[in-house]
């Protein structure tokens, strides 16, 4: 099992002026611990989740990564997960791409329906009900494959979407890998099987991933796809894995292990999120021992 790093809090301790530096020392952090994967989230507003307020600090999430992308040199990047309605498909299609071409090859295409109301009302972008935005993502998704199919710069017509040409140039130095967020049974577990390389579950419990897993297998077994080929992450939030905790954590992620679980990410929640991470680092070879 592989560890990754994912950052969701950008109160960082000194101010608005030490956030650049605390970044790239993440980025540091993350590969001394070696470690496959570091994320931001993709919002406008910070989400009540973190125990934060709206008001707290939130970065943009491509431009962070593209300073990140200067700031380390193996670990893959992504967002975790993009929201589709935040950005044209074309563009974000784009945008990925950039980040990959600059990265050396390391662009992850995380993407999901979007969630958060109060972000897209406070900045006026459209919020439109749940089933469209569902209907975009899959249009998103089509449209990605054709942006990176060197074969195909013809035109993309959809229901939401309408591309004259999807030109890419450069194309990604590697097709990016498409991680698609979310546990919904009927949309999003099949959209996994039919679109993504990868899918992202929250860790709630061996026995809720074990029953989504099996809901992703069946879809799989409908339209055709090898399940072995979608590679399974988890967000670790059950126990709540810190520096103070880490061999709990480790046996923890034991029983994810044996379900075929192949990467956790776990999430620094400080102002301090570099000292974090080195104090997570012990547990990456014990992960990789699980298997």
């Amino acid at each position: 099992m592989e560890l990754g790093f994912h950052v969701p809090i950008f109160d960082i301790d000194g101010g608005t002026t030490a956030i650049a530096g605390e970044l790239a020392r993440v980025g540091e952090a993350v590969e001394a611990s070696g470690a496959s994967w570091l994320s931001f989230m993709d919002h406008f507003f910070q989400i009540q989740p973190t125990g934060l307020p709206a008001e707290a600090n939130m970065l943009e999430g491509y431009t962070t990564l593209g300073y990140l992308a200067a700031h380390t040199s193996t670990v893959d990047l992504g967002l975790l997960v993009t929201g589709v309605t935040y950005r044209h498909p074309g563009l974000l299609a784009k945008i990925v791409t950039t980040l990959d071409v600059l990265s050396g090859g390391r662009a992850v295409l995380g993407l999901g329906a979007a969630w958060y109301e109060r972000e897209h009302q406070g900045l006026g972008v459209p919020f439109p009900p749940l089933a469209e935005r569902f209907e975009r993502l899959e249009e998103a998704l089509q449209i990605c494959g054709q942006m990176w199919d060197p074969e195909n710069n013809g035109p993309y017509d959809g229901k939401h979407y309408q591309l004259a040409e999807t030109l890419c140039s450069p194309q990604p130095l590697h097709r990016p890998r498409v991680l698609i967020g979310g546990s919904g049974e009927r949309k999003t577990l099949r959209l996994v099987a039919q679109y993504g390389d990868a899918c992202n579950l929250f860790g709630s419990s061996p026995d809720d991933v074990a029953h989504k897993l099996d809901v992703l297998r069946r879809h799989c077994d409908d339209v055709g796809r090898d399940y072995d080929d979608i590679r399974k992450t988890i967000i670790a939030n059950n126990p709540r894995p810190g520096p103070d905790n880490t061999d709990e954590f480790v046996r923890a992620m034991a029983d994810y292990a044996k379900l075929g679980i192949q990467a956790v990410m776990i999430t620094p929640t400080t102002g301090s999120p570099a000292a974090w991470i080195d104090g997570m680092a012990p547990t990456v070879p014990q992960l990789v021992d699980l298997g």
